[in-house]
């Protein structure tokens, strides 16, 4: 007996749906929600005690994974306009003092390098936010002394960057409104934003108009490079591969565009190397192994700024597309989402781009018959 393939159309919603049993896709949709959540906390005082500080740095101690990777973004999209230094640092220290203010974040709250940065920081002067569970040695480090951010949308850990890049989000505008401020997207808006891109990913949009559904189907049965034209969308890119890696089983490279083009001779090749008869049709993996993969396919991470200059310089390389968002679809989320409020330096469009990756992982995940969300399942609290 053969064994039936788990490899599902697209297009067929009900399967998807069916396939999705630990929520994949809908973990990769709360992008917007974690954001709400945020912005909620901060109107509820949460950073009550940063307002108008104005402070000498702003310090952005995470731990690995998503923590880290939100911070290494911040820095590269906005580090150089903000009104003062933000560094991205993994503990804090010995140098801080009462005139910085020092964000903890990371998903284990019993880190034992995250509750020394607290205690030090603390210990120093400094004001300290914690964007971690509320819990664990890291609570006791903090406590009555630190404010707090701990997640109220709970998601897998691969699905947590947007949280984290509110929280720094959040800490700058309150920090110094009048100069980081203006630089930053406003956290409603920016939610507004994410949850009208996953409306436009999901699954009862066809691929054709589904954009998380087209980078999916381009990225099946394909070796992938995810390439980022500056500094914050190459951070992106190596979100991306991490996301498809953890969420989809699927590993792809993450590079500087540079990089890329400087090996753009070496990705070309033969379309299906040595499978000169292969037909999809009637090929079977458990009878003729597994079939044979096609070319490198790049993809170039890019915002609306440096959208002209990407387009020629990716002109060289053999099978590339470039991933950006229409920018006729963040003015089109409602009389809700102000445009006054859009960042001119692209965060929100790399925020928007991020949910479509991570959306793109979990179809990814599901037509390759991966589609377990990891250790953690979706839990509102």
């Amino acid at each position: 007996m053969i064994a039936p393939s788990p490899v599902l159309d697209l297009d067929d919603v009900d399967s998807l749906v069916a396939a999705d049993s630990n929520g994949a896709l809908r973990a990769a949709a709360l992008g917007g929600a974690q954001v709400r959540a945020t912005a909620a906390a901060v109107n509820e005082d949460a950073l009550v005690r940063l307002a108008d500080m104005r402070p000498r740095s702003v310090l952005l101690v995470a731990g690995s994974g998503r923590a880290s990777r939100a911070a290494s973004l911040l820095v590269a999209a906005v580090g150089g306009q903000s009104g003062l230094p933000v560094l991205h640092l993994g503990e804090t220290p010995p140098w801080v003092g009462p005139l910085d203010v020092v964000l903890v974040a990371g998903d284990d709250a019993a880190d034992p390098k995250l509750t020394e940065s607290v205690d030090r920081a603390l210990r120093r002067g400094a004001e300290v936010v914690i964007a971690a569970p509320d819990e664990g040695p890291l609570r006791a480090a903090g406590a009555g002394r630190a404010s707090s951010l701990p997640p109220r949308v709970r998601v897998p850990d691969h699905n947590t960057l947007l949280r984290y890049l509110a929280i720094g989000v959040a800490v700058l505008t309150a920090v110094d409104k009048a100069r980081s401020g203006s630089v930053m997207p406003d956290l409603d808006a920016l939610a507004d934003v994410l949850d009208a891109e996953a409306a436009r990913d999901r699954p009862g949009n066809e691929v054709f108009h589904n954009p998380a559904k087209a980078l999916a189907a381009r990225m099946q049965n394909r070796d992938v490079v995810l390439a980022g034209d500056a500094s914050a969308t190459a951070e992106l890119a190596r979100h991306a591969s991490e996301v498809l890696l953890r969420s989809a089983g699927s590993v792809a490279t993450a590079a500087d565009l540079g990089d890329v083009l400087a090996a753009a001779g070496k990705l070309a090749g033969p379309t299906r190397t040595g499978a000169v008869d292969y037909d999809p049709f009637f090929h079977d993996e458990q009878l003729d192994g597994p079939a044979p993969r096609d070319v490198v396919r790049v993809f170039v991470l890019s915002t609306e700024a440096d959208r002209m200059l990407a387009e020629r310089r990716i002109a060289a390389l053999p099978d590339a597309q470039l991933v950006t968002v229409d920018i006729a679809d963040l003015e089109q989320t409602g009389p809700e989402v102000p445009p006054a409020n859009r960042s001119s330096n692209g965060l929100e469009q790399l925020a928007v781009l991020a949910l479509r990756l991570e959306m793109a992982a979990a179809y990814l995940a599901l037509v390759s018959g991966h589609g377990s969300v990891g250790r953690h399942d979706t839990e509102t609290v």
